[in-house]
């Protein structure tokens, strides 16, 4: 089994901020909370986003990374659940932003909002359902930094089947099907492994236990296509883009079998959370992921160029906190 460090330690201990938002009100962390009735945490009816801010490079002042893009997914999310009383999404920005500044946030961070199923409205019967359910929404933040190895990771293709968009809709962050992802998760680490690579239920790559799947092979840059049970992610289309824009690549989005996959030149993740991550290693396969002249690696800058607002071009995803 794999030995946590205390490096590992200190990464999974984030300093969460004080203040959260809680169904129309700003409240303390520390008394936050939810009834055990709650709707959302019986059934995992319920939606979130993941959402950084970074500390821009020419100055002290903070801004999130692509954050309407994020809320529209957000709500979109939410409509498949019939979570439908969110507020507008320029609110829903400010409310972000106002909690942002209320924290006094002054470095990288990260913001999870959460709509959810809340409690059964007057009249509604027990059991299992999304009509005749109030909604919530809480938001919380807390700093955070890189959380996975910079140096690159190993991973392994799971037995687990990366669960099917006619099951549980794979485009929308619904919190429930993310049992899928931490069985994955588990049995990787439990085997040695950082993180794991799931296939649909056809034996395709689908995606990673938080993230999307890129190779390079041949100079050419592949990702499986949105109709593989991926969710559609934001850091994608950002990979996309910058890739297009400053490296002149085409991005293939195809089905890849596994056999392609371990025999790829370059594999690495892509997520808001791990944001551009090198694949070193692939069951046994070793990758030429991290090194200095890899595309990988030119990606992960360009994103780190975006995301602290050192492309003129992309400026356009980043909104100031202040």
């Amino acid at each position: 089994m794999r030995e946590t460090s205390s490096q590992d330690l200190n990464m999974a201990r984030p300093a969460h901020h004080r203040w959260v938002w809680l169904n129309g009100e700003y409240v303390p962390a520390s008394e936050a909370a939810l009834p055990i009735t709650t709707q959302a945490f019986n059934y995992g009816t319920g939606v979130f986003e993941g959402i950084r801010g970074y500390r821009q490079a020419d100055s002290e002042r903070v801004a999130v990374f692509r954050l309407d893009d994020h809320l529209l997914r957000l709500r979109q999310s939410a409509s498949l659940l019939a979570i439908d009383d969110l507020p507008e999404a320029a609110a829903l920005a400010e409310i972000t932003l106002s909690l942002l500044r209320r924290n006094e946030a002054d470095g990288d961070c990260y913001i999870r909002p959460v709509a959810y199923k809340r409690q059964l409205l007057p009249g509604s019967g027990f059991g299992v359902k999304l009509s005749g359910v109030s909604s919530g929404l809480s938001i919380n933040s807390l700093n955070m930094g890189a959380y996975v190895k910079q140096e690159g990771i190993r991973c392994t293709l799971s037995g687990w089947r990366r669960v099917a968009d006619n099951a549980i809709p794979a485009r929308a962050k619904i919190t429930g099907s993310y049992v899928n992802s931490a069985l994955a998760m588990e049995a990787a680490q439990r085997g040695g492994y950082d993180d794991a690579i799931m296939l649909n239920h056809l034996g395709y790559v689908a995606e990673a236990t938080t993230s999307n799947v890129f190779m390079v092979k041949k100079g050419r840059l592949i990702t499986p296509p949105v109709t593989a049970n991926i969710l559609e992610g934001i850091t994608r289309d950002t990979v996309i883009t910058l890739a297009q824009h400053y490296l002149g690549l085409t991005v293939e989005q195809r089905d890849i079998l596994p056999s392609e996959l371990l025999t790829a030149d370059e594999c690495f993740l892509s997520g808001t959370g791990v944001e551009i991550t090198p694949v070193t290693q692939l069951d046994h396969c070793r990758l030429r992921s991290s090194g200095t002249e890899s595309v990988t690696m030119a990606i992960r800058e360009y994103y780190a160029q975006a995301v602290r607002g050192k492309l003129n071009a992309f400026m356009h995803w980043l909104t100031p906190v202040c």
